[in-house]
C-alpha cells in the first residue's frame, strides 16, 4: 500500500511494520486466544509484554540501573502537575521557559509550588535559547525544569545542561516528549525525564517517566496514590490498570528501533532529514524558518511562507501530493513538518520536492 507521508506533531506517524504486526495480532496474541486489549494487566501474557517493553526501552535509551522506568497515564501535560507533586516538597522550583510547552509547565507547577524563572526567551518569539551560564538559578531550588524540544516553536537543546558545572545540586527535570529516542540522553545530568509516547514511542495514552531512585520519596501528602512515583515504582507500573494496549504498541516500536540499529542509527537518520529540509528552506526566497540555527529542532521544523495569502493553496497542494498534517500550530500559524523517527527520509525528500515545485509556480 502506498501510504501518504504524515508530518503530524502528535499523535504522529507510526512505523508501518509495527502497524502491520499489531493488525495481524489484533484477535489473537501469540496463540493466547486473546487480543492484547482483552488481557488482564496482571496476567502472565501481558506481564511478558510489559517486561519486554521495559527491558527493550532501558537497553535502547541506556538507562542506568539507579533509575526507575515507569509507564503512566495522563500525557506530558499531566506530568506538569505530577512532577511538582512528587519533587517540589512545596519549595521553589526553577523553570527555563523556552517555548509554549515549558511555559505551560511553569503555569501548572505554580498551582503546587513557588515557580521562579531562571530564563525566558519569549521576547525573541521563542526562537532562541539562553546559554545555561546566563541562567538566574535560585540558591536551592527543588529542581530545575527544561523542555528539551519545543514541539510548537521548533527549538531544541543540542545537549543537556550540566547543573553541577553551574554550581547547582538540584536535579534536572526534562520534558523530552518530542525528543526521546531521537538522540542519546546523558543520564548523568538528569534527575527525571518524562514524555508522552505519541511522538516517537507509540500511541497516545502512554506516558514514560524515567526517575532517579533517590528522588522517589519526596511526594507531597496531597499527591494521588496513582501518581506517586514511589508507589508506581514499587508496583512495577501496575498499581492501577496501565494503558495496556499503548504499552504493547510501544513495545513493538522499541523492537522496531532495535532492528533499525538503535538510537545512534536513528540520530544519524534524523540529522540527515533535518539538514535536507532546513537547507531547502534556507535556500528559498518563499519560505523562512525563524529559529536561531544553533538551536533548531531536528524533530519539528516550523516554517512560514513569506506571502501568507498562499497558505491555503500550499496546504491543498501538499495534500494532493500525499503530504499530510503540515499546518502549523494555531498559536503560531505558518507550517510545521514533524519528522520523527517513523517518518522516512523519502518523506522529507518528497516534501523538499514539493517545496521547490510550489515555489516555482508561485514564488
Amino acid at each position: 500500500m502506498n501510504r501518504p507521508y504524515n508530518f503530524s506533531a502528535g499523535p504522529a506517524a507510526m512505523p508501518e511494520e509495527v502497524l502491520a504486526e499489531a493488525a495481524a495480532e489484533m484477535l489473537d496474541w501469540h496463540g493466547s486466544g486473546m487480543g492484547v486489549m482483552e488481557m488482564s494487566h496482571r496476567g502472565k501474557e501481558f506481564g511478558q509484554i510489559a517486561q519486554e517493553a521495559e527491558a527493550d526501552l532501558r537497553e535502547l535509551l541506556k538507562v542506568p540501573n539507579n533509575f526507575k522506568l515507569l509507564f503512566m497515564q495522563g500525557g506530558g501535560l499531566a506530568e506538569n502537575a505530577i512532577v511538582p507533586l512528587n519533587l517540589s516538597r512545596g519549595d521553589a522550583v526553577d523553570f527555563v521557559v523556552s517555548g509554549s510547552w515549558s511555559q505551560k509547565s511553569a503555569q501548572e507547577a505554580a498551582r503546587y509550588c513557588t515557580v521562579r524563572e531562571a530564563a525566558n526567551t519569549q521576547a525573541s518569539g521563542f526562537t532562541t535559547l539562553v546559554d545555561p551560564i546566563s541562567w538566574q538559578l535560585s540558591k536551592q531550588p527543588a529542581y530545575v525544569h527544561i523542555c528539551s524540544n519545543e514541539t510548537i516553536n521548533g527549538v531544541e537543546y543540542q545537549s543537556l545542561p550540566d547543573l553541577k558545572a553551574l554550581g547547582c545540586d538540584a536535579p534536572l527535570v526534562v520534558d523530552f516528549s518530542s525528543h526521546v529516542a531521537s538522540r542519546p540522553v546523558d543520564w548523568s545530568r538528569v534527575g527525571l525525564a518524562f514524555g508522552g509516547a505519541q511522538k516517537n514511542l507509540g500511541p497516545a495514552g502512554l506516558t514514560l517517566v524515567v526517575v532517579r531512585e533517590d528522588l522517589l520519596d519526596r511526594a507531597l501528602p496531597i499527591c494521588p496514590s496513582a501518581f506517586c512515583y514511589k508507589t508506581v515504582a514499587e508496583n512495577n507500573s501496575m498499581f492501577n490498570t496501565p494503558p495496556t494496549y499503548a504499552i504493547y504498541i510501544a513495545g513493538l516500536v522499541f523492537k522496531w528501533l532495535k532492528r533499525q540499529g538503535g538510537i545512534a542509527a536513528m540520530e544519524a537518520r534524523n540529522v540527515a532529514k533535518a539538514e535536507l529540509l532546513y537547507q531547502a528552506i534556507d535556500s528559498s526566497s518563499l519560505y523562512t524558518n525563524r529559529v536561531d540555527p544553533s538551536c533548531r529542532s531536528r524533530m519539528n521544523v516550523p516554517f512560514y511562507l513569506r506571502d501568507e495569502s498562499l497558505n491555503e493553496a500550499f496546504l491543498a497542494g501538499a495534500k494532493e501530493r500525499g503530504l499530510l498534517q503540515l499546518k502549523g500550530h494555531k498559536s503560531v500559524g505558518g507550517m510545521r513538518a514533524s519528522i520523527y523517527n517513523a517518518l522516512p527520509l523519502e518523506g522529507v525528500q518528497a516534501l523538499v520536492a514539493y517545496l521547490g515545485d510550489f515555489e516555482a509556480q508561485h514564488g
